[in-house]
């Protein structure tokens, strides 16, 4: 069965917090220590304890350098400044390359150490993007302690121990007010988190603080399927990541839910639907517009007689899509049709499971559709050109082929789809 992560990032997120997370929902902290190799080993040592963040109990994950008196308040503090106190603390500064060698000394599977570099790139990129340099020359002083790299391996290697084939998270309450970086004072979020959060959807709660790090952002971008309510699935385990602050508000952590889709969910999908009114435009130009938005990558498009303003006879025009295409699909349907506005909403929907199979009927081979609901068959029906095709080859109605094709399909030779149930 497949496995859901889902990050509930209402007060942030940070690399810290990913770890106290998936430690308290059952990552076993010796199994993490193990990955992280020699990370873990040279002058530092990690660390979970139990605290209590406005009264919830959550896990506190701290790497303590063994070099400062101030070990964990000065790891606190660089963490929701993480990008500002790693070379003030007394940490080198280091290049893509080292830090490459750092992640080869970890004991991560290779897809565990690609993931990995991969991770750090971006945050490379970022940086040089930034700051206008070449990536080879960017020294990773923002997040480039040992501290922060320890939390990126350790959270590759969690993300993977748990074995999710799909993570979601809610969107990002970044927090607000100023941050202190190596740069000057800047706004929340600081520009290295703006640049790795990409497309996903924050907001800025009551609480004043940096909520969201660099870290915290480039490990949800880069893991997060999709950004949103917490899916329908069931809840096998529960983790809270506590942050450095306690605010009494409310309480600073990272919540994960661990579990299994639900058949509503496994089966289901979120979509975008477009729609318009149109009450203006010359009635050649609708299928054009249809096929149009068909190869812009619409899954669904449907015009609807509607009354209109002014009591005139319009269409509603109506197109489902992957939420990725909706900017596509809007442009084509402002170029396309005469509409000066439309509207959009998310929703989920649900699709059977279907596949097509061949029946040989007395005249000839005729397609048919069939369809599972928890591997259970609920339709088959046979597809209407072939059946139309056979007709006028045999001289017979298209409706006397579809009985005959109905006829010859056997239910009980097809029990489940070839590829075996969605889970």
């Amino acid at each position: 069965m497949s496995r859901l992560l889902y990050f509930d990032c209402f007060s942030g997120i940070s690399g810290d917090m990913v770890l106290g997370a998936l430690l308290d929902a059952g990552l076993p902290f010796d199994e993490l220590k193990r990955a992280l190799g020699s990370l873990a080993v040279s002058g530092y040592h990690i660390h979970a304890a139990r605290v209590l963040r406005a009264g919830v109990s959550a896990t506190k994950f701290t790497v303590h350098d063994h070099g400062h008196a101030s070990d964990e308040h000065g790891h606190e503090h660089r963490h929701h400044d993480d990008h500002s106190h790693a070379h003030a603390a007394g940490h080198p500064h280091r290049t893509l390359r080292e830090i490459f060698a750092l992640i080869d000394t970890s004991a991560l599977s290779a897809a565990g150490r690609d993931r990995a570099k991969a991770l750090f790139q971006r945050l490379a990129e970022a940086e040089a993007a930034i700051h206008q340099m070449p990536v080879e020359q960017v020294h990773l002083h923002e997040v480039g302690a040992l501290d922060s790299i320890i939390d990126i391996v350790g959270a590759v290697f969690a993300i993977e121990w748990f074995g999710a084939d799909r993570i979601v998270a809610s969107p990002l309450n970044v927090g607000g007010g100023t941050v202190q970086s190596a740069h000057g004072l800047f706004p929340v979020p600081a520009p290295a988190t703006v640049r790795l959060l990409g497309a996903a959807p924050v907001y800025s709660g009551t609480v004043q603080k940096e909520l969201v790090t660099p870290t915290g952002a480039l490990i949800v971008s880069s893991y997060a399927a999709a950004f949103g309510p917490l899916p329908a699935m069931t809840i096998e385990q529960v983790g809270y990541g506590a942050g450095d602050n306690d605010f009494a508000s409310t309480p600073n952590v990272l919540r994960v839910f661990v579990g299994r889709p639900t058949a509503a969910s496994s089966a289901g999908e979120r979509v975008v639907v477009i729609e318009c009114e149109i009450d203006d435009m010359n009635p050649q130009l609708f299928g054009a517009a249809m096929d149009r938005l068909y190869a812009a990558g619409a899954l669904e498009v449907f015009y609807v007689a509607a009354q209109m303003k002014k009591n005139r006879p319009g269409t509603l025009l109506t197109v489902v899509a992957p939420p990725d295409r909706r900017e596509a699909l809007s442009e084509v349907v402002f170029r396309e049709t005469t509409t000066i506005g439309l509207r959009y909403s998310e929703t989920d929907r649900e699709c059977l499971q279907r596949e097509i199979v061949s029946v040989q009927t007395p005249i000839g081979p005729v397609r048919i559709k069939v369809a599972w609901r928890g591997g259970r068959l609920v339709n088959a029906v046979p597809e209407f050109e072939d059946c139309a095709a056979l007709a006028a080859e045999k001289n017979l109605s298209v409706k006397e082929v579809q009985a005959l094709a109905a006829k010859t399909f056997d239910p009980r030779q097809y029990t489940e789809p070839s590829g075996g149930r969605a889970s």
